[in-house]
This record gives structure tokens, sequence and C-alpha cells, in this order.
């Protein structure tokens, strides 16, 4: 392969589309996004326009290349990854059958609710190893199998997000393993299971499961429609990437065999990931939690996964609080913006964070949505313990950040413990406090991955895979990720502050089981007083 061939990845997240170019060695030449819509309904659904998230991406390809002297004749392949879960449905002629249901749908949770009390959830999870939850595509199926029968008839196929970016690309229907599998399959073959469709009344959907495709080792060519849109030429290899998480923990350095390392996505949320191999014999344990994803280009490795609802969300809570108390308590009486905003807060937190005693106050990091990852509770609230008159916003602030690292610790323990190395990605991975924080309470090297873009760069990973620029998968990561890491320092674990965030630890899992109960009655009171709100003719009681 000539040296001046590129290859361009596209990362469709919820809010942004990426597309990014690599050179043959995986370094970055240029990148472009996109900001992407989605509506809120009032019944809790989560809603995006299949159409325009189509063309936004296609814009982005385009733009990327423009970058790049004549990029569109260079291109040695196209990658697609994307956010995960999902129902994104189309008609016999692949056209749009409404807005997709994202991720963050909530619509389905009763029917979560009847299928975990009725023991369908359960025998599910013996063939995906997935807890299943509102935001699985089969959980969103039987949603609108109950409350819209007559869109479902309609349906041809059920996709995700990237299977639609690939669907318009190529015009070729498909899912890859990592998501195909963990939402209708078992892991151990990497085929749909007939069990899992049936023990969530879903038989009569499996005709709209797309074929199950490894795009590490099948590509298929760009369209002349597609191409006219992207710049790219037709035929140029199109990949279908893994889900955005799987290749985000590629791109952010964990690889075959996967024993040494593991990873953490430090975003909005906080995925924790272990990559297994020797599927076939995989125990799950007693446990009904967390995901099971295969690893397009390593037929015997599955990553497992926890997922804390709320991560960076916790920081960017206080640091946006601290923010509003300045602005309320200046002697001026500015706004936010002249108190230094909660950007500034944020740097300032950060700083703030360091230099306090370690555990001087606990704090459980729910702040948003509840919890999900190790345990499911949706009335899941943050809060703090242990509060004295000697705490300052700096102690204050530490507490925030070893919550978010002892839900990761929380995380870990259910997927067996922590590797000896975890490399984060996300925005949480760029803190220094953070990741040395993480360090000590989980007892491991933490290594943020210093290359920009690692879901982009995963799914480049699988393409350069496909085109024979690799052998195979783990040869891709020794050339274009562990060079990275190489050259950056990481932070390492002190046996004193261990030994202390052992302690921490074990009051924080004290904490949570104490805390369930005083949550369910808040839960009732918050809905008690938006009912009387209603019924006094109040304003918004959300």
């Amino acid at each position: 392969m000539m040296a001046q061939e590129i290859f361009v990845s596209i990362d469709a997240g919820t809010s942004v589309i990426k597309s990014v170019a690599f050179d043959a060695d995986g370094n970055l030449l240029a990148s472009t996004a996109e900001a992407n819509r989605y509506r809120k309904t009032a019944d809790g659904g989560f809603e995006q326009d299949m159409t325009a998230t189509w063309e936004k991406t296609a814009a982005t390809v385009a733009a990327v290349l423009r970058r790049i002297p004549d990029a569109g004749r260079r291109v040695a392949a196209l990658a697609v990854t994307g956010q995960g879960d999902g129902a994104w449905l189309v008609d016999r002629d692949n056209a749009p059958l409404g807005d997709a249901m994202l991720w963050l749908d909530t619509r389905a949770a009763g029917i979560v609710d009847a299928l975990n009390a009725n023991g369908a959830r359960a025998a599910a999870y013996r063939f995906t190893g997935t807890a299943l939850s509102a935001c699985n595509q089969s959980a969103q199926l039987a949603y609108l199998k109950r409350e819209q029968p007559q869109r479902l008839r309609r349906a041809d196929c059920a996709l995700h997000c990237k299977d639609w970016l690939y669907l318009n690309l190529t015009g070729v229907r498909a899912t890859d393993p990592s998501e195909g599998v963990f939402t209708f399959g078992d892991f151990r073959s990497g085929e749909y299971a007939d069990e899992v469709l049936e023990a969530f009344d879903l038989a009569d959907c499996r005709r709209l499961l797309p074929p199950i495709v490894d795009g590490s080792r099948r590509t298929e060519p760009l369209t002349a429609a597609a191409a006219k849109l992207t710049g790219l030429k037709t035929g140029t290899p199109v990949s279908l990437g893994g889900v955005d998480v799987v290749c985000a923990a590629l791109g952010g350095g964990v690889r075959p065999p996967g024993d040494a390392f593991g990873c953490s996505v430090i975003g909005t949320t906080g995925m924790h990931i272990k990559m297994e191999t020797g599927v076939k014999n995989l125990e799950l344990g007693d446990a009904v939690s967390g995901y099971t994803m295969l690893v397009p280009g390593a037929p015997d490795a599955a990553m497992r996964m926890q997922s804390n609802m709320s991560a960076t969300l916790n920081l960017d809570w206080f640091a946006g609080l601290l923010a509003e108390a300045a602005a309320m308590f200046s002697a001026k009486g500015e706004g936010a913006e002249g108190a230094g905003g909660a950007a500034e807060s944020l740097q300032r937190l950060d700083a703030a964070a360091a230099g306090a005693p370690p555990g001087d106050a606990l704090f459980l990091p729910y702040i948003e949505s509840g919890e999900r990852g190790p345990f499911l509770n949706a009335d899941a609230r943050a809060q703090f313990s242990g509060l004295h008159s000697g705490i300052g916003i700096g102690a204050l602030a530490r507490a925030v950040y070893e919550g978010v690292a002892l839900a990761a610790r929380h995380c870990y323990q259910a997927l067996g413990g922590a590797p000896r190395e975890v490399r984060p990605v996300g925005g949480g991975a760029r803190s220094r406090a953070l990741c040395d924080i993480f360090a000590h309470a989980l007892n491991a090297r933490v290594s943020p991955a210093p290359g920009p873009e690692p879901g982009a760069l995963g799914a480049g990973l699988l393409a350069a895979v496909a085109v024979g620029r690799f052998a195979d998968l783990g040869e891709a990561c020794r050339a274009w990720v562990e060079p990275h890491f190489d050259a950056a320092p990481g932070h390492a674990p002190d046996a004193a502050l261990c030994a202390h965030y052992d302690r921490l630890f074990d009051a924080y899992l004290a904490a949570v089981e104490a805390a369930a109960p005083v949550w369910a009655k808040l839960a009732a009171v918050r809905r008690a007083g938006r009912t009387n709100a209603g019924d006094a003719g109040g304003g918004d009681a959300s």
C-alpha cells in the first residue's frame, strides 16, 4: 500500500458527527464536526431525524476531504462507527420510518421492569451477556409492538445509527458483531439467538434483523450517489466498524489478547471495559448486569463493560454550581460569565481537588437519571456524606472526583477487578487530578490515551485490516496505537493511598446500600409534588 494513501473514519455521536482522516501510519491529518439535533418528547422519548443525520454525515466527509490535497483519490477505505443502541427503522425501499429512537429513550422502562419480573431479562442474559435496559433496541421494538404496531408492521429492517449510515454509503443492510449480538444474539456463537427473541416476545421481529458483518474482514463499495455527496470515488471500500464504545476502546489502547489493559470512557457517562478472550467459555456470574460485546477482528474476544450513568456530569454540575454561587455573591452582582463561567470554574476545580486531602467527605455520583451499572436503580440520586464545618470547596471538589472514581471501581469489581493498567478516554481523561485519583482508587496504572479521536481511530484500525494494510487487529493496534503510549507518562498508584481508598470504597458501598430506601421515598415525594403542583395549576414542576 502506497504511503500517500489515507483512511477516513465517520464517528456519528448523539450530538456531534465527526469525520476524521488518518495517514497510513495512523496519524491524524484532519477532522471536521457538525452538530446533530435530537428532540425530547413529553413521555420520555428521545428521537433523531434519520435523513438529517445522513446528510450531516455526508457533509462532514466532504468537509474533511477538502482539507487534504487530492484526498478523494487517496482514500484507501472509509470506516463508520456511531452511537449505540436505539431503533433506526426503514421500510422495504430503505426509507426511514419516522425518526430514530435513541439510546436516551426511556419509554420502554415499564416493559423492561415487566421482563425483569417475569424472568425473561435473566433468560436472555444467558445468551447476550447484556442486561436489558430501556435503551436497547430489543426493548424499544417491544415498546413499538405495543404502542405503534402499524409502524412496526411497515418496517422492513431494524438498524442502529452506524448501520443506517452504512446503508446510505453502500446500499447494503448490515450490523456488526458487537452491536447485533449483544442485542439479540448468543456471544458464544456470534449469531442471532431465537431464544432471545422468544424471551422478549419478539419472534415475529426476526425478519427485521440485518446480516451480521465483520468490518475487518469485508468491505462494500461506495455507491455513486454517496460518492457524489461525499467527494469520494465511487467504489471506495467501506468498512462497517463496531459500535462507538468498542471502537473507542480499541483506539484508546485495549487490544487482543486483552488481559493487560482496560479502558474507562470518562465522558458524560462512564463506561468501564475489560477485554476477555475464550468467549465460548466465558463465565458471566449471577448478577444480571452490564454488557458483553464481541470484538470485530478478534473472533475469540469480547469486551465486558459496566456503565455508570453520570461521570463528568457530576464535575460539570459542581463547577456550574460554583460559578452560579460566585455570581450570586459577587459584590458587583455580575453574571456567571463575569465570574468566570463554568469552564473556568472547572479548571479551578481541578486544582482545588488536587490540593485537598483524600477522603474528607464521601460523594455518591448519581447526579442524573439514576444508575444502571453495576446496579440498576432509576431513583438513585447524588449525595454528600460526612460533611463538617471544616469542609472547604477543595474537599468537596475532591469528594466529587473521588465519587466518580469509586463508581468506576464499583463497575470494575463487577467485572472481576481492575486490570493492571487502565487507559481512559473522553473529556475526563484530560484531568490530571481525576486520572491520579483513578490510579489510587483502582490500584492500577492509569495512562490516558494521548492520541485524539480514539473512536474514529478504532474504526480506522478495522478498515485498515479489511483492505490488507495489516494482517490482523493486533498488528494494527501495535502499529497505530501503542507508539502513543510509549511516549506518554502515566499515573502510578501509591500504596498508602490505595489502602486509604480501599477503606473509602467500603464506606461507599455501605452508603449505596443505605441510600436505596431513602431514594425510593424521595422519588415518591417528587411524584406527589408534581401531582399536587398540577392539581393546583402550578407552573413547571420538572
